[in-house]
């Protein structure tokens, strides 16, 4: 059985970091999503859309795609998104980002609150964790910075 665990970091690469650190763990990245304000992920330092993120899936609607990973949200503006997330962006045109993680499986409520934080500045950081590896990952965001569960 997998939970969903989400995490927000005030900074980009300290999310990039954690990600690193659950594949040393030998855990599969393609879980991980990675959603960021564009300017937090600027092209010289974007791990993200270089592959840190192994596996993960990167796009977006089409005419959305602005860059690697770069998409347009309707009220946030221009993020930065890799992983499964992605993926679902293309609904963001009517739903914003809030839609995409409810199809994460997230919680409206929460959702909304890490909107806020990415508008805010923050990076939101998000996986499917089986139930065995699940307190060895939030261990390992603590550990990176994460500072909201």
């Amino acid at each position: 059985m997998t939970r969903n665990l989400t995490a927000i970091f005030t900074s980009h690469d300290d999310a990039i970091n954690a990600a690193q650190k659950v594949k040393d763990a030998g855990l599969r990245t393609s879980d991980i999503s990675i959603v960021t304000n564009e300017q937090n992920a600027s092209p010289a330092n974007d791990k993200v859309s270089r592959g840190t993120v192994s596996g993960g899936v990167l796009g977006g609607a089409a005419g959305l795609l602005l860059g690697l990973g770069t998409i347009a949200i309707p009220g946030l503006g221009m993020i930065a998104a890799a992983g499964p997330i992605a993926g679902l962006l293309g609904g963001a045109v009517t739903g914003g980002i809030v839609g995409a993680l409810v199809d994460l499986g997230i919680p409206q409520h929460k959702s909304e609150e890490y909107e806020q934080d990415i508008k805010d500045g923050n990076t939101l950081w998000s996986m499917e964790v089986e139930e065995a590896n699940y307190e060895n990952v939030r261990n390992i965001l603590r550990e990176c910075g994460a500072y909201k569960y």
